[in-house]
């Protein structure tokens, strides 16, 4: 499959509903053959871009490009792209084949052809058995694989999804998860992904966009988004639970803390990097959930709440103990911008290096 054309940029885009800004200035850079991940709580904007990618709707301002080209004035049909829904999208009188093939018969392919890309996608998906049915017959993760067959018998470089597995239980979702992230891969297709759900994009993703009222507050994998927030939305966005965010003076005297950081810093601490030691700040027990294998412990430190993870065979806290953190595991933000400082972080080397987990093109 020829993947040459699917590099998206997208430049300042913007997108207004009257003096409302559902994008405001927008740029990102989604490389072909990754899985991409639009992430943020609900109308953050990303099902806006996803569709003025998609050219179902029209950018008030800025360039969105595909392959290098301005692709502003081209139909959806023109951009060389598929789309799977978050409804299924199913013609509820054709069989699974006749859904899979209706686009390839619309674009006036050859009946061979046709058959060769059918026996070929069905064997992929999983559904060649199940080709004479129709889709009231089958259950709905079948049902989402004959839509994202009709998405991939097209052949496109490119294909964009809206909450394909929101309607599916968390089995299922499971399971397709894992299903999406090899299809993609054995096919090299670029894939763009809209979810609210963070562990659909920490488990499928190549790189996240996390996005918060109409604008990307991070750009960067699994791994960056989760252990180096941008900002403090990120910080408490990511992670379940989010990472803890304490005023820095909630935490004064602590030989934890990196040199340089006063009043105007929040301290960000992930609940698995909390321990009870034998001297810190002095934390208050508030209550613990036990999940199985780990408990959460909610307690307070002065007025700030916060959560603990701990293994289910520790000892319980008790009602006041010291708190301690794994060393060089904290992320330090700016109060009144809420940005991530990295010369505070371990391995900085200067005040002004760039991070390149906040990279927006």
């Amino acid at each position: 499959m020829d993947t040459t054309k699917s590099q998206i940029q997208v430049e300042n885009v913007s997108r207004f509903f009257g003096p409302t800004a559902a994008l405001d200035a927008i740029s990102v850079r989604l490389e072909k053959g990754d899985f991409s991940v639009l992430l943020g709580p609900s109308g953050c904007g990303k099902s806006t871009l996803l569709r003025l990618i998609a050219g179902l709707d029209s950018q008030t301002g800025g360039t969105i490009r595909i392959g290098g080209a301005d692709v502003g004035d081209r139909s959806p049909s023109m951009r060389n792209l598929s789309m799977v829904f978050q409804s299924y999208a199913l013609f509820p009188h054709l069989s699974v084949s006749e859904n899979i093939l209706f686009g390839l018969k619309v674009r006036r392919v050859g009946k061979a052809e046709r058959q060769e890309r059918l026996e070929k996608v069905a064997a992929l998906m999983g559904l060649t058995p199940l080709l004479s049915r129709k889709p009231s017959e089958l259950s709905g993760g079948q049902q989402q694989r004959v839509a994202l067959a009709r998405a991939v018998i097209s052949e496109r470089p490119i294909c964009l999804m809206d909450e394909p597995l929101s309607n599916l239980d968390a089995k299922l979702r499971a399971d397709m998860r894992v299903e999406l992230r090899t299809i993609q891969q054995k096919l090299g297709l670029t894939v763009v992904y809209v979810t609210h759900d963070q562990i659909e994009a920490m488990t499928m993703a190549d790189r996240i966009i996390v996005m918060n009222q109409g604008r990307i507050e991070q750009v960067g994998t699994p791994e960056q988004v989760y252990a180096r927030p941008a900002t403090t939305f990120t910080a408490g966005f990511i992670g379940t639970p989010p990472m803890n965010l304490f005023p820095a003076r909630a935490l004064a005297g602590s030989s934890l803390l990196p040199g340089g950081v006063t009043d105007s810093h929040l301290v960000g601490l992930r609940p698995e990097d909390l321990f009870v030691a034998e001297n810190g700040p002095e934390a208050e027990l508030a209550g613990i959930e036990y999940l199985g294998a780990d408990r959460l412990v909610f307690a307070r430190l002065g007025a700030t709440d916060f959560i603990m993870r701990m293994p289910a065979s520790a000892a319980q806290p008790p009602a006041r103990f010291a708190l301690g953190w794994a060393a060089g595991c904290h992320s330090i933000f700016d109060v009144a911008t809420g940005a991530r400082l990295t010369q505070f972080d371990p391995l900085s080397t200067s005040t002004t290096k760039k991070d390149p987990t906040h990279e927006t093109a």
